[in-house]
């Protein structure tokens, strides 16, 4: 049976609960002369146990419809359509990118609220744990998890907002009214030295009973993206060398599945989110299902990632022989069918996915909204769920042992070291030869070929798993990624005279353009209802 981050005899959503109650002001002395309609720290930090609940608060994200947060399914998949690998029904995520973001936008204000609201509760959790009296390692490894936490909230938080307040205590009113931005050097120069500290004190795997807890290979992988994004390739080269031969992770030999509940604790899951059915659940698969299958279709992948999977020769389609632009889906990497719903040809529980605009009768046809492009995510539809959509309890993936590999082999190749055959097969022919993928491995060790292919296989590997807008960022190429035109599924070998809809000289959907602001939008704006309250806060350029 499944366990969520169990302290003692707790699961996780039991925690939970217990932390609600707690936080709801339930007291056992009624006539306590502490407050009553609120926790009060005078008397909670006494023993292990109240350590261990505080724990589980920092860990806690919210669950349910939560998602302009870096921990919650939503938030993550939400970062890679910005990035341009789709569109969403409402637009929201989009308008991050198309040159409409305003410093008012709900969305890239709910991302800075949330990533504070956490690193308050850390604070809070690292002021106190010190006067408790329990077991020395075990308060030391506690300590690391959350100074593990925080590390990761500052990373994300500098990465899109450039420089931010750097707060590493509780705050009162005043104090929180009034602090400045600190530059992203030194807001990533914090977190480095917070997560290079605290992955030694880290066990390197959990037992069962705490799966989901932070651990070494955890800590060190966070560590590994923030020198990657701050271009320090010899350390990330170390930092991932250090997970590899630690030998904990492995590269499972099935890709579609890795995303279900029943697979959820294999071994290439680096970190996660975690939830639990009717406990502590999400509701993604309502926003992700088809409307034939009894979701809100809310996502629409854009061909340009269709485009990117390699044919089965290990070619790109604008080199390989196999591909066949009236065929365009035929001989194609299998990671195409398992990330996307491709009309008239996917399968899902038996039933074929319809979305040409010729099939009246399907619910999910590209035309029922002027947005959606024809095709649908695949990825993260469980086939062995049958459960309300509402209530999923699957866990999200936020970093996998495939992007161990694949990022120690690009820090390699950025750090100038030699490429050879065997470096190459321990890394990135490892992602592409597991068994239900099956790609021909790489051979060239030509760095500049090499680096189009890493790009081009983290693209497809990790679609819509949070990575692909921190890669196009650190790469440089946002804008030119995102100020375009982006298209939908094709819907004629004709297109000279097709004429239902707009199509492009290939025969695909012409759906929506972007207009990224080059120098501006690379970063997000701080959210002016904080400057509102707090005068000291500088805005980024453009906004």
């Amino acid at each position: 049976m499944k366990q969520l981050l169990v302290i003692k005899q707790y699961t996780f959503g039991t925690l939970l609960l217990i932390m609600t109650m707690w936080m709801a002001g339930c007291k056992k002395d009624f006539f306590d002369k502490q407050p009553l309609d609120a926790v009060s720290d005078a008397t909670f930090w006494q023993t292990e146990n109240d350590a261990q609940l505080a724990l589980v608060g920092c860990y806690n994200t919210g669950g349910g419809w939560k998602g302009e947060d870096f921990w919650m399914p939503r938030g993550l998949l939400y970062l890679d359509l910005m990035a341009g690998n789709g569109s969403e029904k409402e637009l929201i995520p989009d308008h991050v990118t198309d040159g409409t973001l305003t410093s008012d936008y709900w969305v890239t204000r709910g991302y800075w609220q949330n990533s504070y609201a956490k690193i308050a509760t850390c604070n809070n959790f690292l002021s106190h744990i010190d006067a408790i009296t329990m077991d020395a390692n075990k308060k030391a490894i506690f300590t690391a998890e959350v100074r593990t936490l925080r590390a990761y909230e500052y990373f994300n938080l500098a990465l899109y907002f450039g420089d931010v307040p750097l707060v590493t205590k509780v705050l009162t009113v005043d104090e929180a009214n009034s602090v400045s931005r600190t530059p992203k050097n030194e807001v990533w120069a914090f977190a480095e030295k917070e997560l290079k500290e605290s992955a030694p004190v880290l066990p390197p795997s959990r037992p069962a009973a705490e799966n989901g807890r932070i651990t070494a290979g955890a800590a060190l992988a966070i560590l590994g993206r923030l020198q990657m994004a701050a271009k320090k390739w010899e350390d990330a080269v170390t930092t991932y060398k250090t997970i590899i031969d630690n030998n904990v992770y492995s590269i499972q030999p099935y890709y579609k599945g890795l995303f279900w509940q029943a697979n959820e604790l294999n071994n290439e899951v680096v970190l996660s989110s975690q939830f639990q059915q009717d406990v502590y659940s999400h509701v993604m698969l309502q926003y992700l299902y088809p409307e034939a299958w009894g979701g809100w279709h809310q996502f629409s992948p854009y061909n340009e990632l269709a485009k990117e999977f390699e044919c089965t020769d290990g070619k790109p389609v604008t080199e390989s022989p196999l591909y066949n632009p009236d065929k365009p889906y035929d001989n194609r990497d299998p990671r195409l069918d398992y990330t996307l719903l491709i009309s008239d040809r996917s399968v899902f529980k038996g039933q074929v996915y319809k979305a040409h605009p010729d099939s009246t009768s399907s619910p999910d046809r590209m035309n029922k909204y002027a947005v959606w492009s024809g095709y649908c995510i695949s990825k993260f539809m469980d086939e062995g769920f049958s459960g309300n959509l509402m209530n999923y309890g699957g866990n999200f993936s936020i970093i996998r042992y495939a992007e161990v590999l694949l990022s120690y082999l690009e820090s390699m190749v950025e750090a100038g070291k030699t490429i050879d055959q065997s470096l190459l097969n321990n890394t990135i022919n490892l992602v592409r030869g597991r068994g239900t993928v099956n790609m021909p491995a790489v051979t060239t060790t030509n760095t500049t070929e090499l680096m189009k292919i890493i790009r081009r296989e983290r693209r497809v590997e990790f679609a819509f798993e949070g990575l692909r807008y921190y890669d196009i960022l650190r790469w440089g190429i946002a804008a030119q990624e995102l100020n375009r035109q982006f298209t939908g599924m094709k819907l004629t070998t004709n297109p000279a005279s097709y004429t239902k809809f707009p199509v492009d000289a290939e025969g695909y959907f012409l759906l929506h353009k972007r207009n990224f602001i080059a120098g501006t939008n690379e970063l997000w704006p701080i959210p002016q209802s904080e400057r509102d309250i707090n005068k000291n806060l500088s805005q980024n350029f453009g906004y």
